[in-house]
């Protein structure tokens, strides 16, 4: 069996793809069947409409039409996923805050992965990922695959953002359960922002490397120096990276979005996928993001 028939990524029985009913959910969309295709996975499929003050004034017909047409979107998306020989589940959701509704729905459904656009049709944060998408990502408890509208991902080069947190431990992990079921060229990147962090960046890389030597697998290390992000996503440009796999948030992570500011302007920036991953949680940490 080729690599291309194999599922790239370990347990993703049960996926949850989030549109926002805007072109920027299609490649998540895209994205989503073809792993489930591959993955025998069943697919769920949610949407929010927003629960907004104004259709008090407006009227409950203004709500109403909007209401069928996302039936009509979510069942149009059903009618697609058929035709590729799957069967999904459709759900639109109502609610004040999308992201809790994603969330939510994803627990109750507990799925291995949510996939969902990096931006939406609403306001954009300053570094250009949707305000939703981000607060899925700090309150999942699962991975998220985060797909920009044009990326395509074939699992050939992965590259890993490592800054030696539990996090992006985990993320190494993931990373190199992809490459060698599919054979990908692995990049491992540690950035150090200045000049007396390198030996600590060498050290992270050093144990991924490690990592990867014990199932086989041929990795390229790279301690460069700047700002993290930034070289993440030249890099990324640079090498044909078609997948970046990291932790959620790092040593140094921002908590205010339960995301670290590295993975989100990574995410905000980079051309290709994203798939963030999290240590598993303590007790504290549960207590924390509940």
């Amino acid at each position: 069996m080729g690599s291309a028939q194999l599922c790239p990524i370990s347990r993703v029985d049960k996926v949850l793809i989030a549109t926002d009913r805007s072109e920027f959910s299609e490649g998540a969309i895209r994205e989503a069947i073809n792993l489930a295709k591959k993955c025998s996975s069943s697919l769920h499929i949610v949407s929010v409409m927003e629960t907004n003050p104004e259709y008090e004034t407006i009227g409950a017909n203004v709500f109403q039409k909007e209401e069928e047409e996302a039936i009509g979107y979510l069942e149009s998306l059903k009618r697609r996923v058929s035709q590729e020989g799957l069967y999904c589940q459709t759900t639109l959701l109502h609610g004040d805050d999308p992201y809790r509704a994603i969330v939510d729905a994803a627990a109750e459904k507990v799925v291995d992965m949510i996939i969902i656009g990096r931006r939406g049709r609403t306001g954009l944060m300053k570094v250009l990922m949707g305000s939703v998408t981000a607060k899925v990502i700090g309150h999942a408890t699962c991975k998220v695959l985060v797909v920009p509208r044009a990326a395509r991902i074939e699992y050939r080069k992965l590259l890993v953002a490592t800054d030696g947190s539990e996090h992006s431990i985990a993320a190494a992990s993931e990373a190199l359960g992809i490459a060698k079921r599919c054979g990908s060229t692995v990049i491992a990147v540690s950035v150090a922002n200045l000049d007396i962090e390198l030996e600590k960046a060498k050290a992270n890389v050093g144990r991924f490397v490690e990592m990867a030597q014990e199932d086989g697998i041929p990795v390229e290390a790279l301690t460069p120096v700047g700002k993290p992000a930034d070289v993440i996503v030249e890099t990324t440009g640079g090498r044909a990276v078609d997948l970046i796999v990291m932790g959620t948030y790092g040593e140094t992570g921002l908590r205010r979005f339960l995301m670290g500011s590295t993975t989100e302007r990574v995410i905000g920036h980079a051309a290709c996928a994203v798939l963030v991953v999290k240590a598993k949680q303590t007790e504290r940490e549960r207590g924390v993001t509940g």
